[in-house]
């Protein structure tokens, strides 16, 4: 059996005309690469709707396992998995077994992997290139993500000299999904924990989508944490929620979720967009999953607590904030929101990607590597600022 498709491509690719399901094709072609998009091409014509999608990708992940390719596999059996609403009987064989197919292709020797406790909650960790030159990166995602996907680039950071820690927190993978344990806007909690069990000090948070917004947090409260990179900036995660509900909607949408006894209308409203708008019925579900929470205006009430607002003016570390010019998710304005209130931060980068440089989605999805050697040559910048 050849070698599957390592490390991660560059290439930005029109496959969908929903912004949504072009993005995620997108996601997942940064790691399959050429492979994985010929398997995907001839069956685009069928993603019509969110269960064409979720069966698609089920058979492609049947088929490419059966023929041996373990990594193309895993990617489709997660295209599949990423739609299913909490709830799907699918959704937990989906998870575990592309878990158990990640695993298969880009196996990791034992001692990469770990569990940190967290007042009793059980945090999954990987940890590679230990002892890397180049200093400690802790890496996490935010809202949807599991660390084995980022095992490609984590790879590829450990091979850059770093020495990389992914973890999972409350409300992410495996902590949520096993433990039912919901998300926390107090993410200096799990980052603390980390550090106490693995004995790090002078630490760069890599914060990934949501995570951008919960390493500002977890920095403004952390002294150990020296430097945080938001990969991407999300100073302002309910305003991304919101921005999935029809523009038409959004201005009644605020009001309604932003008051205790308007609550139940906006929940109504949320239901009646979500049976036209299938990212509004997965993004609100989603939402209430990850914060353990019954009901839409709750799971927005919940992500208010995330915003970076109140707490980025404690932030005494380096910063970079990096930001795609067409990403879906996050308006510009919550670019030039973060940049104005790290105001006693050491040092603020902003770093604004093309659509030249096709790193203009939501993280870079496009070019990874681009914004991987971006955050290379800041760090390197620090140290030899520092070493001066």
């Amino acid at each position: 059996m050849s070698r599957e498709p390592a490390g991660l491509h560059v290439g930005w690719h029109s496959l969908h005309p929903d912004p949504s399901l072009n993005f995620q094709l997108n996601r997942w072609a940064a790691y399959g690469g050429p492979q994985w998009l010929d398997e995907v091409r001839p069956v685009l014509p069928r993603l019509r709707d969110y269960e064409a999608w979720r069966e698609t990708f089920l058979a492609l992940g049947d088929t490419a396992e059966a023929n041996g390719r373990p990594f193309l596999a895993a990617l489709h059996v997660r295209c599949a998995e990423f739609f299913m609403v909490p709830g799907d009987p699918r959704k937990a064989p989906a998870r575990r077994r592309f878990l158990a197919l990640m695993r298969e292709a880009w196996p990791l020797p034992e001692a990469t992997r770990q569990e940190v406790d967290m007042r009793g909650v059980r945090l999954p960790i990987i940890r590679l290139g230990r002892g890397g030159p180049n200093g400690v990166l802790v890496v996490f995602g935010g809202f949807d993500s599991y660390i084995e996907e980022f095992v490609p680039i984590l790879l590829e950071l450990a091979r850059r000299g770093f020495e990389v820690v992914a973890f999972e927190g409350p409300g992410q993978g495996a902590v949520l999904e096993e433990q039912g344990v919901p998300m926390t806007a107090a993410w200096h909690r799990p980052v603390g924990a980390v550090l106490d069990a693995l004995a790090l000090d002078d630490v760069t948070l890599v914060g990934i989508s949501l995570g951008g917004g919960l390493a500002i947090r977890a920095a403004a409260k952390e002294p150990r944490v020296r430097r945080v990179v938001a990969f991407d900036v999300l100073a302002d995660f309910r305003a991304c929620l919101l921005g999935q509900v029809p523009r038409s909607r959004r201005p009644v949408a605020q009001v309604l979720s932003a008051g205790r006894s308007t609550g139940w209308l906006f929940d109504s409203m949320v239901r009646a967009v979500a049976a036209h708008q299938p990212v509004v019925e997965w993004g609100i579900g989603q939402a209430m999953h990850v914060f353990g929470k019954p009901t839409p205006h709750e799971a927005l009430a919940a992500a208010r607590e995330l915003s970076t607002t109140q707490i980025s003016g404690d932030v005494r570390q380096d910063v970079l904030l990096l930001f795609g010019e067409d990403d879906h998710y996050v308006g510009r304005s919550q670019l030039d929101q973060q940049l104005g209130a790290l105001r006693r931060a050491r040092s603020v980068t902003a770093r604004v990607f093309s659509r030249a440089e096709q790193a203009q989605a939501h993280c870079q999805v496009g070019n990874l590597p681009l914004a991987i050697d971006v955050i290379e040559l800041w760090l390197e910048t620090l140290r030899r600022r520092d070493a001066a």
